[in-house]
């Protein structure tokens, strides 16, 4: 899954809002301070960490990997 962004980074919590993991922003934050997100392999738990293309994001089971398509103004 490809998302198009003005920036080359996306914020954690904004990710899994976009794939489907949360629907709202405040379910992304419980996720994620519960410790139940990794990225790359590591327990995450800042909501604004910056994603950038490549990086693996791990929740609930599935794996995600952050593909960013940088739309041009």
């Amino acid at each position: 899954m490809n998302i198009s962004t003005s920036t080359t980074s996306i914020k954690l919590d904004q990710f899994l809002k976009w794939v489907g993991v949360a629907p709202t922003g405040g379910q992304a934050k419980l996720l994620i301070q519960s410790g139940e997100v990794q990225v790359n392999g590591a327990v995450e738990t800042r909501r604004g960490r910056q994603l950038v293309t490549g990086d693996r994001v791990s929740v609930m089971g599935e794996i995600f990997e952050v593909t960013l398509d940088q739309v041009q103004n």
